[in-house]
């Protein structure tokens, strides 16, 4: 539990202050507990991140896990509800958006982050190319699925960086990117998502 509230202290000061000007002292004050209880239960500020970052990956792959197995199974219901999952307010928030953006612009490429997100990454993209494939496959279009998933899976990652958490406030929310994106789903896949108005 105190682990958890340290982590939610962390997501909270990464959103404030960015990853570079973040300190244990920032954490502790935010969770109202002592540096000293920081160090106990992370080593370094360099775990606490690892630890925050590996919390954001599991709670987000969780999550799209989780909606795309709620929508049954056929193909194109799972690949909507797994690419519209990435707005609900359960993981598009304000401070979990400025999070991963302080982290992407901070440390890709850096080991932990690598040895943390590879695998999600390449989890993702897996499936959302296999259920691209499934979808091509049925509707007869004439699309690369890797390139079709690759495409999706960057305007995703554009709605989160470019529009909900890098310093473009205001100008889109949940609601509207879902709309970007199953507009995006009607243009690729028009016989399985008929355009809405």
């Amino acid at each position: 539990m105190r682990r958890q509230q340290l982590i939610d202290s962390t997501i909270t000061v990464l959103a404030r202050k960015g990853y570079a000007s973040l300190t244990v002292a920032d954490v502790a004050k935010e969770a109202g507990l002592s540096a000293g209880i920081v160090i106990f239960h992370f080593n370094s500020k360099g775990e606490l991140l690892a630890a925050v970052l590996e919390a954001l990956a599991a709670e987000y792959r969780n999550h799209w896990e989780a909606s795309m197995e709620g929508a049954g199974l056929k193909p194109a219901d799972r690949l909507k509800a797994l690419l519209l999952s990435d707005f609900d307010t359960k993981v598009y928030t304000r401070e979990k958006l400025a999070a991963w953006v302080a982290f992407w612009g901070e440390i890709q490429g850096r080991p932990f982050h690598d040895q943390i997100c590879a695998g999600f990454d390449a989890e993702r993209q897996a499936v959302t190319e296999e259920l691209c494939r499934r979808v091509i496959a049925e509707g007869g279009y004439r699309l690369d699925p890797a390139l079709t998933a690759r495409g999706l899976e960057s305007l995703g990652d554009g709605l989160w960086v470019g529009l909900g958490g890098a310093g473009y406030k205001g100008q889109v929310n949940g609601s509207q990117a879902k709309q970007v994106m199953a507009a995006t789903l009607a243009a690729f896949f028009p016989e399985h998502y008929p355009a809405q108005g």
